[in-house]
């Protein structure tokens, strides 16, 4: 089998001149990585004592049950048995109150 010297020296050229761009390519690569890695580094957070405490307070009210079933167990209770009764007239009293706080806003 006989190769041309030509085109020997023409493939030869072709994998020389793709190694040289494969080069430039990896070098732009390699300082974009490094630019990168440096900024990362300088990123920096600090959180106050008040955040701290506010995410605390947070994840208190988070883990805290929404109603509270030692004070509306009996009242389902009685509703259920049918023994729980309202006042008509505590409960007038009541809504014209919340009303007159509502309305002086």
């Amino acid at each position: 089998m006989e190769i041309d010297l030509g085109r020997k020296e023409e493939i030869r050229m072709r994998i020389e001149a793709y190694t040289q761009v494969q080069q430039v390519y990896g070098a732009k690569s390699r300082a974009k990585t490094q630019n990168a890695a440096k900024s990362a580094n300088s990123d920096q957070i600090q959180i106050s004592s008040i955040g701290k405490d506010i995410q605390t307070a947070k994840n208190a009210v988070a883990a805290a049950e929404d109603i509270r079933s030692e004070l509306t167990a009996p009242i389902k209770a009685g509703i259920a048995n049918g023994t729980y009764h309202v006042s008509g007239e505590s409960f007038a009293e009541k809504l014209m109150k919340r009303y007159e706080e509502i309305e002086s806003l």
